[in-house]
């Protein structure tokens, strides 16, 4: 029987980071910095508001595009916290998770054949994401020696008449990189002169450990050219919740108001009731910085750690996960991620799972509790020490 899968489908390869959590899950005594989710419970006052909703009897669809009360409180924590105003009837719309906002925003921006440049490394998903929409994914690298942030020049050298899109993601997953403003207004230069769309990932808008957060369509001529992906997930440990969404042209949203209506119908309707929450209540704004404090706090004692045993860390200014060079060990990526499990139990990710830049790095995500933090190091040491 010929292949039933399509050639579109079939040409992407798995997801290179899920291997590592499913032999992590066979072994004993594993201390997995691999998988990039909170250790958190969702905030008591979040988590209660979902329960009531649910004790209400709220069950049933919401609007496609989201509770409008939902949408107007996004408006209003965006606005708030950068300075841009977005119409919560046809500029946001309420998702499964930022996942499905950006498969809905590439869905409704690309013709097969349009190019979208992605600076790498990146979150494992948006080439997939991209072939999957028939678009065509042009990957460039980032590298240490810029901080692991894309330069208005890369991205203008990547550009041909087939270019349609500019995808970034900034706080970085897997770097912990953030754009200074001087890299964004390259990005915005370069995205005006050449007629260019960009969405921009923000998923971690909340945490950053330095100067505050920019988002890019607040940058001068950039609100109308751009696609802003947020969510729940990490900023509010709401990871099963799956709910995020996008802010958006009118135009641009019209249309992935289409497709989520033909695929999706409406994100879930417990979650949106505990969003509203989670943006409203005084009590929910104190969680998330209580928790942004204490990744910060892991963030030093992982980075620190890593630094002082040998493995020399790029200094990561927002999310929650540690790049660690590992070149030293003279072993590529993949192999010092299955030694390290092999012979001290403790998972990272091997940073080509995450696109041109990876080789010579592992990831390592601090969103776990100090004393396993502490322990991995012990553990990494003795590695340190036995490869050289």
């Amino acid at each position: 029987m010929s292949n039933r899968i399509s050639r579109r489908v079939d040409g992407v390869p798995p997801s290179g980071i899920r291997k590592f959590f499913d032999i992590a899950a066979t072994m004993d005594d594993v201390i997995s910095l691999g998988i990039g989710e909170p250790d958190f419970v969702t905030p008591d006052v979040i988590l209660q508001a979902g329960i009531a909703s649910l004790n209400r009897g709220e069950t049933r669809y919401t609007s496609n595009s989201g509770i409008l009360e939902l949408r107007q409180a996004i408006a209003a924590k965006w606005a708030a916290l950068y300075g841009v105003s977005y119409d919560p009837e046809d500029e946001i719309l309420v998702t499964v998770g930022g996942s499905e906002a950006l498969y809905l925003a590439l869905t409704a921006i690309l013709d097969p054949g349009d190019e979208v440049i992605i600076p790498e490394p990146c979150f494992v998903s948006y080439e997939a994401e991209v072939t999957f929409a028939g678009g065509t994914p042009v990957p460039i690298a980032t590298d240490v020696g810029t901080t692991f942030q894309v330069t208005g020049a890369q991205i203008e050298a990547a550009v041909t008449p087939r270019t349609r899109v500019i995808l970034i993601s900034y706080p970085n997953n897997p770097t912990g990189a953030v754009l200074d403003r001087e890299r964004m207004l390259e990005i915005a230069a370069v995205a005006e002169r050449r007629d260019l769309l960009v969405i921009s990932d923000e998923i971690y808008d909340r945490l950053v450990y330095a100067a505050p957060h920019t988002t890019f369509s607040s940058l001068p001529g950039m609100r109308d050219r751009t696609l802003i992906v947020g969510g729940f997930s990490k900023d509010y440990a709401m990871t099963g919740w799956r709910l995020g969404f996008v802010l958006a042209p009118p135009d641009i949203l019209a249309g992935m108001r289409k497709i989520h209506q033909y695929t999706i119908m409406s994100a879930p309707t417990t979650a949106q009731v505990a969003a509203i929450t989670a943006l409203t209540d005084p009590r929910a704004e104190e969680a998330v910085l209580a928790m942004r404090d204490s990744y910060n706090a892991r963030r030093r004692l992982l980075v620190d750690g890593l630094n002082s045993i040998g493995m020399p860390a790029f200094e990561p200014r927002g999310a929650f996960y540690a790049f660690p060079d590992i070149r030293v060990s003279g072993m590529t990526s993949e192999q010092f991620a299955w030694t390290l499990i092999e012979e001290e139990r403790v998972a990272a990710v091997p940073g080509p799972a995450f696109g041109l830049g990876g080789e010579g790095y592992v990831r390592m995500c601090y969103a776990t509790a100090k004393d396993k933090i502490e322990e991995a190091l012990e553990r990494m040491q003795h590695f340190v020490r036995r490869h050289g």
